[in-house]
Order: structure tokens, then C-alpha cells, then sequence
């Protein structure tokens, strides 16, 4: 299977977050779009089904990458 470049999921799951703080603060359909959006993304880029699972998937791609630096473990998010 193909897997997004590990930058590439850093970027998703940072959107991820940020979205759904937002979407929190502000309930609007701009902010759900958004989140959906880059849940389905998250989830085709992982191979995966769930926001969960993307998520835990994508922590691990980029804690694997080659050049890693510790603070790209720090990926961790709960969905």
C-alpha cells in the first residue's frame, strides 16, 4: 500500500487538530466541512477506516521516518 510522505501526515494531523479546536469554539458548517474534509483525507492517506485508527497510524509513519527529530513523536492526538 502507498503511504502519504510522512510530512505530508504531519501536516493532516495538524489541520486535524486546529479543526477541531475550532469546530469546538465555533460549532459552524465552515469548520464541520473542514474537519470532515480532513478526516477523509487522514483516513485515505492511512488506509484506514476510522479517524482512530488514521490517526494512530500516522503517529507511527512519522515517528518512523528516516531523520525523525522527537518532536515528530509528538504527533499524538485523540480523536
Amino acid at each position: 500500500m502507498l503511504m502519504a510522505h510522512p510530512a505530508i501526515l504531519r501536516n493532516l494531523v495538524q489541520r486535524y487538530e486546529a479543526l477541531q479546536v475550532r469546530h469546538a469554539e465555533e460549532d459552524s458548517f465552515e469548520t464541520l466541512r473542514g474537519l470532515e474534509d480532513v478526516t477523509y483525507t487522514l483516513c485515505v492517506s492511512t488506509g484506514t477506516r476510522t479517524v482512530e485508527a488514521a490517526l494512530t497510524v500516522a503517529e507511527r509513519h512519522v515517528a518512523a521516518a528516516p531523520g525523525a527529530h522527537p518532536a515528530d513523536t509528538d504527533v499524538r492526538l485523540s480523536a
